[in-house]
């Protein structure tokens, strides 16, 4: 039985590749076709880090000023 033979006879695989894609239906990828979702995720993540430097600035913060606040007596 002889091989089936996936690639045509073309100039390039990629026109070989691009005929593909375009027979599979889709036009683009996933956050291409969506931006607005993609962008809502890129906003989420810039706030949710922006809260967690805060945080740990804020405890950083109150560290350095428990450790400044100890009293020490020289004898």
């Amino acid at each position: 039985m002889a091989a089936i033979r996936i690639v045509h006879h073309t100039k390039s695989a990629s026109v070989s590749l691009h005929s593909i894609v375009e027979r599979s239906g889709h036009k683009g990828n996933w956050a291409n076709r969506n931006r607005g979702v993609v962008l809502v995720f890129v906003i989420v993540f810039i706030v949710v880090v922006g809260i967690i430097a805060l945080l740990a600035y804020r405890r950083w913060l109150k560290r350095k000023a428990d450790k400044e606040s100890y009293e020490t007596t020289h004898d």
